[in-house]
């Protein structure tokens, strides 16, 4: 498969011992990767961002960036008019590529300090700082404006926290009849933490080794007011676009010599997403959309 040929191409690399990461490399170092910082994050430092901009686009975390992110937005209907609470705002693609496509006042959440540091300063080079702003926030206790947004959009913003606090939080924050959409990973069955896929994703993606299911996440949505008009299964595309993401990072790699650091950093990820895609192709991950409608003079019951 496409990402085991990744990491034969990377084993091909000869990566630094831990000692050595933290020395100068001695390859030569291309200008997309030169003067990454090592300890700006733990999480998100910023080779790491390096790679993921290189796979899905400036600022996205996520495979099909600008094409997926505007997939999401476009049935909303939003225009100058409008306002947009986003959650999961990454390093600011997302809040770019829809303030600057369809002009509305998008507030972005990252519950990453680094990178909403990160979107703030694309949104300043886009010359979007009154359009698109992005705060911190924490997806276990979410506090947002009320009744303040027309409409909302999370993508992936759970990160292995329960969901109700953060769907209620959007429920109180949109005006009424304002519509939701939710990008989220679920899971059918229980996973087993044992498993050494499901450890090794859990691990790399930093959060616990479960997710809620698909039918938790209507219920929810049903229960806080919410009519849930559309539920779609997008894995599949999902799956097509980081494959093609990484069939490009991969010619790219052949092609160029780039930092020991930046390698490194590379075959992370790649470790990353083949946990990630191997899970989802065999069914034990699902990549989930919902389109919702908060009922007018509906009222939430916990």
């Amino acid at each position: 498969m496409l990402l085991d040929s990744v990491r034969s191409l990377l084993g091909r690399h000869v990566l630094p011992s831990p000692s050595e990461a933290s020395q100068p490399s001695a390859q030569p170092v291309t200008a997309a990767t030169a003067n990454l910082a090592e300890d700006d994050d733990p999480v998100w430092p910023s080779a790491r961002v390096g790679v993921v901009d290189r796979l899905w686009g400036e600022g996205f975390l996520y495979p099909g960036g600008a094409e997926e992110t505007l997939r999401l937005a476009k049935p909303l209907g939003l225009s100058p008019a409008s306002s947009l609470l986003l959650l999961g705002a990454g390093g600011g693609g997302p809040t770019c590529c829809i303030a600057n496509s369809l002009g509305v006042w998008v507030s972005g959440y990252e519950e990453n300090v680094r990178l909403a540091a990160l979107a703030n300063e694309r949104n300043l080079r886009a010359g979007l700082t009154r359009r698109a702003q992005v705060e911190t926030w924490n997806p276990r206790s979410p506090q947002f404006a009320l009744h303040y947004y027309h409409h909302a959009i999370a993508i992936e913003a759970l990160r292995g926290a329960p969901p109700q606090p953060m769907l209620a939080a959007v429920s109180l924050a949109l005006k009424p009849s304002g519509q939701f959409v939710l990008l989220d990973t679920v899971a059918d069955l229980p996973l087993d933490p044992g498993d050494p896929l499901v450890a090794t994703w859990a691990r790399l993606e930093r959060r616990p080794a479960d997710a809620p299911t698909e039918l938790a996440i209507s219920e929810t949505l049903a229960r806080l007011g919410f009519d849930v008009r559309i539920v779609e299964d997008v894995s599949r595309r999902h799956l097509q676009f980081a494959i093609a993401g990484w069939r490009d990072v991969v010619k790219a790699l052949a092609a160029t010599q780039s930092s020991r650091r930046y390698v490194a950093h590379l075959v992370s990820e790649a470790e990353l997403w083949m946990a990630r895609l191997r899970l989802m192709r065999a069914g034990r991950l699902r990549l989930v959309r919902w389109h919702a409608i908060a009922r007018a003079g509906a009222s939430p019951r916990a």
